[in-house]
């Protein structure tokens, strides 16, 4: 039996290390922070999670495979880039977006306060309008790698249709 259905939704989940002498890059801005996210690229955690939700839910398998760690051209990649060539490659499946819904996990910096702009400018990248891309934040209540301010993790769900 086929999917006739033209909405799919795609779940996305990223992590990574925070260490001294990176900048820390969190919905494609730039956040004051003593430490950074370690990774092959800037390692922004939310647009991370992100791609991963919307190449799922076009069965286009993940970030890693598309932009592989191993590879010199994404070696500190801006994220942004990772996010409009992600859109780019669900438009060629005859897909494009329809929201995200992200949860950001950390217990510093305070994500609240730069949420309206992280959706203003992932927006641009798409090519949306902001009020389609749902960002929330958490804390872990001092619990686990996130209490211990060792890394900050990312969960994201995404809904795209058949153009």
């Amino acid at each position: 039996m086929a999917i006739t259905s033209s909405l799919r939704v795609g779940m996305g989940y990223d992590v990574h290390q925070l260490v001294k002498g990176r900048e820390l890059w969190i919905g494609g801005i730039r956040l004051e922070h003593e430490l950074g996210l370690l990774g092959h690229s800037d390692a922004d955690v939310l647009i991370h999670a992100i791609c991963d939700a919307i190449l799922g839910a076009a069965n286009m398998r993940d970030i890693g495979y598309h932009f592989p760690d191993t590879s010199a051209e994404t070696e500190g990649m801006d994220s942004k880039i990772i996010l409009k060539k992600t859109i780019e490659l669900i438009a060629s499946k005859g897909y494009q977006l329809v929201n995200i819904d992200a949860t950001i996990c950390a217990e510093r910096p305070k994500m609240n306060p730069h949420i309206p702009q992280m959706q203003q400018t992932m927006a641009e990248v798409i090519g949306c309008d902001a009020d389609a891309i749902s960002i929330k934040a958490t804390t872990t209540e001092k619990l686990g790698f996130t209490g211990r301010q060792e890394g900050i993790s990312a969960y994201a769900v995404a809904l795209i249709e058949r153009i």
